[in-house]
């Protein structure tokens, strides 16, 4: 591994703060640099993101932004015109990160719908995988062609482990440059350290990271209060040159990890 290098350390928007700049004087008081924002919230869609207000804002508390998308996001949807939205909605969202200088997207890959059988789940995406995979390909282009010449990372987060069609989704995905990776080191925990060995197999990818604890299966926690080794985690982001989103849901628990990185580093 190279050297350690410098982490930006960022909070996630929250639901007590519901106004963007209350998250942005927050993330400034805590000593962090950016508020990642969410696109599950009707307030962060991309008809309502005004480029010149979070440029005010950003200027004014001296932080930054990271996007994530909209966790329904499905651009492998079966109804062309669903998955053309879904596309769409990610192609405006990086016109808007070029022109505030956004350095992250982050993303989840949807496993779709599956039909239960009486011994095993189908998920339709391996059933036609064919076409799974030729929507995959489409996405990449389409976000390779709008980032063009800017500095955008589209990063896959893990999310609740790896299906093997999702393993060859990645690779497709990985094939350009425009795309990196996410670890969320407490969905990982959650279902045993399965996504660490995929993750790690895609190492020099890394360039995002979601930090909460987790006790067994119950994550988000601040850090500190579970049982996740932070230590071994904090050491691989160390070696890339990363940013990491403090991604618990509450104000007091950012507060509570906030001060763990404070005694810990």
């Amino acid at each position: 591994m190279s050297e350690e290098r410098q982490i930006d350390w960022g909070m996630p928007t929250l639901i007590e703060l519901p106004e963007l700049e209350d998250c942005a004087a927050l993330c400034a008081q805590l000593g962090l640099q950016f508020v990642e924002l969410n696109m599950n919230m009707p307030q962060f869609q991309t008809d309502r993101l005004h480029v010149d207000l979070l440029a005010e804002i950003s200027e004014k508390y001296g932080i930054y932004y990271t996007i994530h998308l909209d966790e329904n996001l499905n651009i492998s949807d079966f109804n062309n015109q669903v998955a053309d939205a879904y596309t769409n909605t990610v192609r405006e969202t990086i016109y808007i990160a070029r022109k505030l200088q956004i350095p992250v997207l982050n993303m989840h890959l949807s496993r779709g719908v599956y039909f239960t059988l009486p011994h095993r789940k189908v998920f339709l995406f391996e059933e036609y995988l064919d076409h799974y995979l030729e929507s995959i390909r489409f996405f990449r282009d389409k976000c390779e062609r709008t980032v063009g010449s800017g500095n955008v990372k589209i990063c896959v987060e893990n999310s609740g482990g790896y299906t093997s069609f999702q393993r060859q989704a990645l690779d497709l995905l990985l094939e350009s440059p425009v795309f990196a990776l996410t670890f969320d080191i407490g969905h990982n925990h959650c279902i045993g350290g399965a996504d660490e060995p995929v993750l790690l197999q895609y190492e020099d990818r890394l360039c995002h990271f979601h930090f909460h604890d987790a006790i067994e299966k119950r994550d988000h926690l601040p850090l500190g209060s579970g049982e996740i080794d932070l230590a071994k985690y904090l050491s691989l982001a160390n070696h890339f040159p990363s940013r990491i989103v403090l991604e618990t849901k509450t104000v007091s628990g950012l507060r509570e990890s906030v001060q763990w990185t404070k005694t810990h580093l």
